[in-house]
């Protein structure tokens, strides 16, 4: 590599450029550091793509769309400027070698490791397929081998010059042409290819566009394959030894060392033209998020009408709530104080957490559960149980297994009345829901789900599932139906699914399925659960109840705007707290509360920015007993009475994110997922500075807060259980209680 002289002359936008790392699609790649020392990878369009009339459009909505992303196998956006005279993306520095690069070097990869390759490269572009747009750039030049697995970088540089825009079909034979250079070389040969691949990778290079499968087939047809398990690292040792020795020389760097060879002359970039902090992307998902150069506070208002202006929210910013005033729209008196007695903002500090017990374990954990005495961990390989006082093992481990993280689009476990439920493979079967005993480990019953999937014999669709949660005797899994025709539109609304088990047998006791049901919300208890529709594009979308008592009919519904990202498959990004349903409404702003049989509306509150500019919440999220919602919006989670608004108190986060902005808290990024989450009188949340909070659920004030500086790129993984929360970080878990003793 590359690297520039210590005059720090060479910049683009807000980065210094340390040294290229490469090239791609036309396109520079380099390692770059902003001025607080964050590392992270910039992307300089090269000339002919930027000089094509329609690319910084197809830039800009590339980059847009990729704020709504999360996979494990993609690497976030940090930052762009479709409007610079040299256009730029930065995304998170990502310690690896391109494939491009180790193949070069140390030859093609084995068969176990092209099955990752192949399935993690289908994992990123299904991701990047359901929100509406192609990536365009898949080679071995944007892909990225790292010790989790593969990664692919560069969303939203790619292009083709000319006006066409790259589609779905043209990333599949991306992918299967980029998994044949890593069996065979620059020499496409597809008998290099092991059998188990050879078919389906031959299927993505078709010369027929439609008959290439989709990224979500490809994805199951790999998970299905039962093939044996990989063992150890997934990467030969010469590989992650040459990773380790580009990662140390790029720390080196970072920190101020010189480098060999000299450093090509950087893009030249006029004065003053550079992005501003107001352009900064700061939000993975929603609408336009920027960061603005004065405070905001975030008054509540009865008006859900939108701001005049219709300009985007600062999320980024330390916000300054003030309490409820008079004038709300709601169905019940207010008891709102006035915005003069109303509680001044917390901003969180606190000491280090102190370990109840840190356990190492020989798999990185892909997904946790945990009740107040065990913890369930579950791996690629197998499912183990920890006593919850010590983290020793506690029952014989079962070879029940599942290969992808839990994370903002799939949450495969739940626990409730000394059950654990997982959504998982075997040795025998894959696609299962079994339910496991938490005071013996043992498998309680064990379903098929294909069992259950309409045509019998002949298969028309796939239902793949993304959660599972119960609520009283009835255990949910909720999911996509992907058909098998091999046809593809991002104009298309997704079809989502409901199947309701029953907790004592595991047998299915209804289905059903629509565009009408893509995120669903289910409540603790009840009969009601709540459904969000995938309607695409600026049509308005819908939340709307699903009668559990009735096998799934519709119930009453409510219109949502265009602008939330409900249409987004994923977990629910609403909430249920003592008979209410909440969900935003308005413009994004305003967050509803409906009581859940009924859909009237019980109150709402709008948050509005001190400076005008329109705000986004995030996901909320209740207390255990359902007394108290807790509303993230940006750097702020505010407390409010569920039964009628009344703001309690707020809690601010305070300093910069890893990436060097506004600290904010992860469940404001709209993401959904479990990024905050309570026990009986601690309130849990991670922020984008990658630390857990736990917060005083009666004051708003921070009991202790827990960073890890070695863990994985995507981050630690948690679950409260208990009075504990328990934290899994590459090999090693923790239990931290939750008042710090």
């Amino acid at each position: 590599m590359d690297h520039p002289g210590e005059d720090g002359a060479h910049r683009i936008g807000p980065y210094a450029l340390l040294g290229r790392q490469g090239t791609v699609g036309g396109s520079e790649v380099f390692t770059a550091r902003t001025d607080e020392g964050l590392l992270v990878t910039v992307t300089v369009v090269g000339p002919e793509l930027a000089a094509d009339p329609g690319f910084r459009d197809r830039f800009r909505a590339a980059v847009e769309a990729a704020r709504t992303l999360s996979s494990a196998f993609l690497v976030p956006v940090v930052d762009a400027d479709a409007d610079a005279p040299v256009p730029w993306l930065a995304t998170q520095f990502t310690a690896g070698l391109p494939l491009r690069q180790a193949v070069d070097r140390h030859g093609p990869l084995s068969e176990p490791a092209l099955r990752l390759l192949a399935e993690g490269l289908a994992g990123a572009l299904a991701a990047v397929h359901a929100a509406g747009t192609a990536h365009g750039g898949v080679s071995p030049d944007s892909v990225l081998l790292t010790m989790d697995g593969p990664r692919i970088t560069a969303v939203g540089c790619a292009g083709v010059t000319g006006g066409l825009a790259p589609s779905p079909t043209d990333d599949i034979f991306a992918l299967g042409s980029t998994v044949l250079f890593a069996a065979s070389g620059d020499e496409p040969d597809t008998s290099a290819l092991p059998a188990s691949l050879r078919d389906v990778i031959g299927g993505c290079r078709y010369s027929e566009p439609p008959e290439r499968p989709t990224a979500e087939q490809l994805v199951d047809y790999l998970r299905h394959q039962d093939l044996p398990a990989l063992r150890g690292s997934w990467l030969p040792p010469a590989v992650t030894a040459d990773m380790a020795a580009t990662t140390a020389a790029v720390g080196s760097v970072s920190a101020g060392g010189g480098g060999p060879g000299p450093f090509p002359p950087p893009p030249v970039i006029a004065a003053g033209t550079g992005v501003s902090r107001r352009k900064l992307i700061i939000t993975l998902a929603g609408g336009a998020a920027v960061l603005g150069g004065t405070a905001v506070a975030l008054p509540f208002s009865g008006d859900s009408s939108p701001p005049a202006d219709g300009r985007a929210g600062e999320p980024g910013s330390t916000a300054r709530p003030v309490p409820p005033s008079g004038g709300r729209s709601t169905s019940a008196p207010s008891t709102s104080p006035s915005s003069t007695d109303g509680p001044e903002p917390v901003v969180l500090a606190g000491p280090d957490a102190v370990k109840t017990w840190s356990e190492a374990g020989k798999k990185a954990p892909t997904c946790l559960e945990a009740s107040d005495k065990v913890v369930m961990v579950v791996t690629d390989t197998a499912t183990s149980f920890l006593d919850a006082e010590t983290g020793k093992t506690v029952f014989d481990p079962l070879n029940t297994t599942n290969a992808f993280r839990m994370g903002s689009y799939k949450y495969p476990t739940a626990y409730a009345d000394g059950v654990f439920y997982l959504l998982c493979d075997t040795p025998s079967q894959s696609g299962v829901l079994a339910a496991f005993d938490t005071a013996s480990g043992k498998a309680k019953w064990a379903t098929n789900l294909s069992a259950y999937d309409p045509g019998g014999a002949t298969i028309v669709s796939m239902y793949p599932s993304n959660y599972v949660a119960v609520a009283g005797d009835t255990v949910y899994v909720c999911g996509q139906v992907r058909k098998l025709d091999g046809k593809f539109s991002a104009k298309s609304p997704t079809t989502g699914y409901i199947r309701a088990f029953n907790t004592a047998t595991g047998k299915m006791l209804w289905q059903v399925k629509g565009t009408d049901i893509n995120n669903v919300l289910v409540p603790p208890s009840g009969p009601h659960l709540l459904a969000t529709s995938a309607v695409p594009g600026k049509k308005p979308g819908r939340v709307q109840m699903i009668d559990a008592g009735r096998k799934g009919a519709r119930g009453w519904k409510v219109s949502v705007p265009h602008t939330s990202s409900y249409f987004t498959m994923g977990w629910p990004l609403t909430c249920y707290a003592a008979g209410l349903f909440l969900f935003a409404g308005g413009n994004g702003n305003t967050l509803f509360a409906v009581d859940a049989a009924t859909g009237r509306e019980k109150w709402h509150q709008r948050f509005d920015a001190k400076n005008g500019d329109q705000v986004k919440i995030g996901t909320p999220f209740s207390s255990q007993d359902g007394a108290t919602v807790y509303v993230p919006v940006g750097s702020d989670l505010a407390a409010l009475a569920a039964a009628d608004g009344a703001l309690r108190w707020v809690a601010v986060l305070d300093g910069a994110s890893e990436s060097g902005l506004s600290n904010v808290f992860n469940a404001s990024l709209r993401l959904g997922g479990k990024n905050a989450q309570c026990s009986a009188d601690t309130v849990f949340a991670t922020d984008s500075a990658k630390t857990l909070w736990a917060i005083d659920a009666a004051t708003g004030r921070a009991r202790w807060r827990y960073g890890d500086p070695g863990q994985p790129d995507v981050g630690f993984m948690w679950t409260v259980g208990g009075d504990h929360v328990f934290i899994a970080s590459h090999l090693t878990m923790t239990a931290i209680a939750a008042h710090g003793r």
